[in-house]
């Protein structure tokens, strides 16, 4: 049991650029910088969009230094986030991104979306996408 605990915290790096090179791949992107801002934004939006057990649930289906992004900074009597409309999500991930605005924040979401559908269980995925408002539930699939 030790030694894949120790391999597992020596694989993580490895598992976030894997994440990062999917997401630089699908936006074509070569800023790797960039492309974790991306995931790090997003990841936390989703995590603040879900309730409390939800937010939980999806993080046991990620990598333990995904997980560790995931939760980063997390308050989580103030989940879920309000008002919790698709622009107040598109906006969140993007206004990290003051140097370079993302040229299309729906697609830079659904790169992340669909990295997650790739990593993530089917029916986890599917509970996240129908815990969202029909609106960003359409950028899930």
């Amino acid at each position: 049991m030790a030694n894949h605990a120790l391999s597992t915290v020596n694989h993580a790096p490895q598992v976030v650029a894997e994440w990062v090179n999917l997401i630089c791949e699908d936006l074509e992107w070569d800023d790797q910088g960039r492309a974790y801002m991306l995931l790090r934004e997003t990841l936390h939006a989703v995590r603040d969009y879900l309730s409390v057990d939800e937010a939980a649930d999806l993080s046991a289906q990620l990598p333990v230094l995904i997980r560790g992004i995931y939760f980063d900074g997390w308050i989580p009597s103030r989940t879920p986030a309000h008002p919790r409309s698709k622009e107040d999500f598109l906006g969140r991930i993007s206004a990290p991104f003051t140097e370079t605005p993302l040229d299309d924040a729906e697609r830079a979401a659904s790169a992340v979306f669909d990295v997650l559908r790739r990593k993530i269980s089917e029916g986890e995925f599917g509970q996240v996408a129908n815990a969202m408002r029909k609106p960003l539930r359409d950028l899930w699939l």
